[in-house]
């Protein structure tokens, strides 16, 4: 019986990293698509893209690692948008209901938040925890992906790795680290 639970737990794990191991690549093109905010107004992403492209983050009103980022995410956003590269949060998990998310949105975010039902978006990009970072430049080419910075509490950063990256980027330099592994809460997806 152990063996036969063991095996099966075996099993669940490896099929769960196949099925969400694929992450859009480095270089990939943002296809455009259309999300509601937490009010139920429909915005196209391309509406939303700045002078230097659109980062995503995906965010969660319960996922302690996203509270303990909310200042610095909040933080950069507002330094960013100013340069262009305005940020857009997407929520993805299945076990969030509405007024929670909406709620959540505007009590602690100074810039624009979707609801991605069924996860679609999340799925489209591999993205598995929150928060994640997506970043695309102007040409919707995909140039950043993974995590804020090094260290959840924010006590003790040695590397900024998303500032460093969008510095670099307006700068016109090329990215020197473009796919820092995240960290975070798992996004969560409804039972198949």
């Amino acid at each position: 019986m152990l063996r036969k639970s063991l095996f099966a737990l075996m099993f669940a794990s490896i099929l769960a990293t196949a099925v969400f191991a694929d992450t859009l690549a480095i270089g990939s093109k943002l296809e455009d698509f259309t999300l509601k905010d937490p009010k139920g107004k429909a915005y196209k992403v391309s509406e939303l893209k700045g002078e230097h492209g659109t980062l995503f983050v995906f965010l969660s009103a319960q996922c302690p690692v996203v509270s303990l980022y909310n200042d610095r995410i909040n933080a950069l956003a507002s330094e960013y948008a100013a340069k262009g590269i305005p940020f857009v949060g997407l929520y993805s998990n299945d076990t969030e209901c509405l007024n929670w998310v909406k709620h959540h949105s505007s009590t602690t975010y100074k810039f624009k938040t979707l609801v991605d039902e069924g996860h679609v978006i999340a799925d489209r990009f591999g993205a598995e925890y929150t928060p994640e970072i997506y970043y695309f430049d102007a040409s919707d080419k995909l140039v950043y992906h993974g995590a804020i910075d090094d260290d959840r509490y924010g006590r003790e950063i040695t590397r900024n790795h998303l500032k460093i990256a969008l510095d670099e980027q307006l700068a016109g330099k090329a990215i020197t680290r473009n796919d820092i592994q995240a960290f975070g809460c798992s996004i969560k997806r409804e039972a198949e």
